[in-house]
């Protein structure tokens, strides 16, 4: 083999020689050398993953029930609830468990405000919720109902001369609907409408509420009684009547029938053929031995520093240590994490040695046990056998090695989100280590497994289109948009499952809006990168018209769809979001158009908003309160510590990153406290998510919160140079299919870009209180699972076959 710059017969080795451990060495700092920027970016990866590690080895031990026994006579009973049955999200006194006289477990629930769900063979039971019969009555404080009839999708029932049917969507008073409350919103009138006019199994469930003195949408009014006493809803399988849980008195609620009567406030159940029970999102399996109850607590447990604590003479704990580096599936991920370090390895020594093929395979092997390694840790964490943390660790730190080892020119952008990511990870683990319950950790092992099975499936993607390249082979045009038309099809089927089944959390545990996003962008891209060409067409203005119509329809229907599954989530924050995204791409249009009027027209609109939010946080929002446009989230903007409930989030937020000042609330950057307790900001609601920011503020400091945003900063660069190129290449191109690759490429890139541009801005708006509260993740940094893989790790991916696509143009 001769290498490039020698002179001399080099000394031939058989390509497949096993290479040894200096071999591998030197071949990663030749190619280091050779690349400035990748032993920059491999340096910083190092150390966050080695900042990750050292969290690992500094955790305190923790300790965890295992078993937790009751042991009563016939007879008895105890009241159980946070502390003894260390559910952190419990009340006080939650449950009571009796022992009858016939040596049968009873339960009841105490709990003013929290329910307690008991697991069955296909089915679950809410305690306070019953299924309503044909010929029972119930009873709302002094008001009676007749049910005339009832089945697992609608009920009649009369009082007072008037008869009312529901069909868990829409309430009819005398075969009408009722009108909407003076109060409702856009989102619940077209609700309403879309219900009237969908059939049954389209329509979108609405509880129907008891209480109140008025009659309107689904809300059924009743003197004396405080609005949501009493629900009707849809839920397992059928309709239930539920005890609600409204501010003011609760109301009694009676059901009548078979010569009994119960009552939903002080239901008592049977845990007879109880597999599991739920109480405050804690998870216990039963096991009952005649007058012994064994419950083994999983999911939100709280943790202890020692293994010693107080309990009544009836209930006794079984510990166990808390287990960072074994556990679940472990061993099968740390041996499939192994061999794909170990095949791209080889491929880095093969390609070294000029063995290109064999290296590719190498790879590719690489690739496919890093997606394979992901998606077992998934269906692992699904089914309740959750791989440890240091074994999430070393799989995030494969596929984050993968990505930088895979074929290709180095770009910023690939650069920076590889560190943002590894950034991100870092305070996700140091948030599930310091946090005091067991379930925190589980965001860190999510995320891990996510980025895995998205790095598996990109790697495969761009050995894929760098195959296809070297063979000369491209996509036809009509293939393309079928592709296209498909993955707009399963994104709308997503959107579709998340409203008929879901609900604003997603649907199956995902997020389809992420999906959804994506294929928005590439739907758009491929609209305007046509409309560059037009010109070869019609020349009239009426053809002109049908030729924007004929392109842009596409995206305007998905856009008007994706608007519509966005109508069920009471937050205005999706619709932000999408004019940030619209304003981004409209601007590339108009400089890929060389339109001055509308790229200056977007740049004042932006900095028109930008002085009208000043003017808001200045002077107040009295007219947007008048008109009724989220009064609340804007009066909790203003002024949060007059609202301590609702403003409770503002407040924590803005006390977490006061804590932290300029280096971190342990003045060392947050390295003194690695691995140990997180403090107050645990405490703050959706830390993980929405207020992601300010636990980093509070944990690194504002100098942390630099170092980030130009991480971040450099991502977006990154973006904005790949994007540049793609559209020199296809203003370059001579044929038609080169040129709208090109553009295709510059306004995906523009389109992606727009997205987690809005994504930083309205996290990092949400968290300084630039913006009221809405509901969106930042990228990187907040544990998004399905923002992560549906839709940054594609973004990657085709950010990094587009510069290849460049570079090879």
């Amino acid at each position: 083999m001769r290498l490039p710059f020698s002179t001399t017969q080099a000394t031939r080795r058989p390509v497949f020689d096993r290479p040894g451990p200096g071999d591998i060495i030197a071949a990663i700092v030749r190619a280091a050398a050779a690349n400035c920027a990748l032993a920059v970016t491999l340096a910083l990866l190092a150390a966050l993953c080695g900042l990750q590690a050292l969290a690992l080895l500094r955790a305190p031990a923790a300790w965890l029930p295992a078993a937790i026994t009751v042991k009563l006579a016939p007879g008895e009973a105890v009241a159980l609830g946070r502390h003894e049955l260390a559910a952190p999200q419990a009340d006080r006194d939650h449950l009571s468990l009796r022992r009858d006289t016939q040596d049968s477990w009873m339960v009841r629930n105490l709990s003013a405000t929290r329910q307690v769900v008991l697991l069955r063979d296909g089915a679950d039971q809410r305690l306070g919720s019953t299924p309503l019969a044909s010929g029972q009555r119930f009873q709302i404080d002094g008001a009676l109902f007749d049910v005339r009839a009832a089945d697992s999708g609608s009920i009649a029932f009369a009082r007072d001369g008037h008869e009312w049917r529901y069909d868990g969507a829409v309430l009819y008073r005398d075969g009408h609907q009722q009108a909407n409350c003076p109060e409702s919103h856009v989102a619940s009138k077209v609700l309403s409408l879309w219900n009237r006019a969908m059939p049954g199994v389209l329509t979108i469930s609405r509880p129907l509420s008891f209480g109140g003195n008025l009659h309107c949408d689904n809300r059924l009014g009743l003197a004396q009684v405080t609005p949501g006493a009493a629900l009707i809803a849809r839920g397992n399988g059928g309709l239930q009547l539920t005890a609600g849980n409204p501010d003011g008195d609760r109301a009694a609620v009676l059901v009548h029938g078979a010569g009994s009567q119960i009552d939903l406030r002080k239901q008592e159940a049977t845990l007879a053929g109880v597999k599991a029970i739920v109480v405050g999102h804690t998870r216990f399996q039963l096991e009952t031995d005649g007058g012994q109850l064994t419950l083994h607590p999983s999911r939100h447990v709280s943790l202890f520093g020692a293994p010693d604590l107080k309990l009544p003479e009836h209930v006794s704990w079984q510990w166990q240590q808390r287990a960072l580096w074994s556990g679940g599936q472990s061993s099968a991920i740390w041996a499939g994490i192994a061999a794909s370090l170990a095949c791209m390895a080889m491929a880095v020594v093969l390609t070294t040695r000029g063995a290109r093929g064999a290296g590719r395979v190498a790879m590719l092997l690489a690739a496919g046990g890093v997606l394979v390694c992901g998606v077992f840790a998934l269906v692992s964490q699904r089914a309740g056998y959750a791989p440890s943390a240091a074994c999430s660790m070393a799989l995030a730190a494969c596929a984050l090695v993968l990505w930088l080892a895979l074929p290709g020119r180095l770009t910023l952008l690939t650069a920076a989100g590889v560190v943002l990511l590894a950034a991100g990870l870092l305070s996700q683990l140091e948030l599930g280590l310091g946090a005091p319950e067991s379930s925190w950790l589980r965001y860190y092992q999510k995320s891990a497994a996510m980025l895995a099975t998205g790095a598996g499936l990109g790697g495969l993607l761009r050995l894929w289109a760098q195959h296809q390249a070297a063979r000369g082979a491209h996509l036809q045009q009509r293939s393309i948009e079928w592709l296209l038309a498909l993955f707009a099809a399963v994104a709308l089927a997503a959107l579709a499952a998340q409203v008929l089944w879901g609900d604003e959390q997603g649907v199956f545990d995902l997020q389809p809006v992420e999906l959804a996003k994506l294929a928005l962008t590439a739907l758009t891209a491929h609209c305007l990168a046509l409309r560059f060409n037009w010109h070869a067409g019609p020349h009239t203005l009426s053809e002109h018209g049908a030729r924007w119509l004929q392109l842009i329809a596409p995206a305007l229907l998905f856009l008007a769809l994706l608007g519509l599954s966005l109508v069920q989530v009471d937050d205005f924050s999706p619709l932000i979001l999408l004019l940030i995204w619209s304003t981004v791409v409209a601007f590339s249009y108009a400089l890929a158009a060389r339109n001055r009027k509308l790229a200056g027209a977007l740049i004042a609109m932006a900095l028109t908003a930008a002085g009208a939010i000043v003017y808001l946080r200045c002077t107040g929002t009295d007219d947007l309160i008048r008109w009724g446009f989220y009064a609340d989230r804007f009066l909790v903007w203003l002024n949060p510590a007059e609202h301590p409930h609702t403003g409770q989030q503002l407040l924590l937020g803005a006390r977490a990153i006061a804590d932290g000042g300029w280096l971190g609330a342990d003045h060392w950057l947050g390295l003194r406290s690695l691995g140990l307790a997180a403090g107050g900001a645990v405490q703050i609601p959706a830390v993980q998510d929405d207020f992601a920011a300010s636990f980093f503020l509070n944990r690194h400091g504002l100098v942390g919160g630099l170092l980030l945003w130009t991480a971040q900063a450099a991502f977006l660069a990154g973006i904005a140079l790949t994007a540049a190129r793609a559209y020199q290449a296809g203003a370059a191109a001579r044929d038609f299919r080169h040129a709208w690759s090109g553009r295709f490429r510059y306004f995906a890139l523009c389109g992606g870009g727009a997205f987690v541009l809005g994504h930083f801005l309205l996290s990092w708006g949400t968290n300084l209180a630039i913006f009221p509260i809405m509901g969106q993740p930042m990228s990187f940094l907040s544990a998004g699972g399905s923002h992560l893989l549906f839709f940054l790790c594609p973004l990657l991916t085709f950010s990094a076959i587009s510069a290849q696509s460049s570079e090879g143009e």
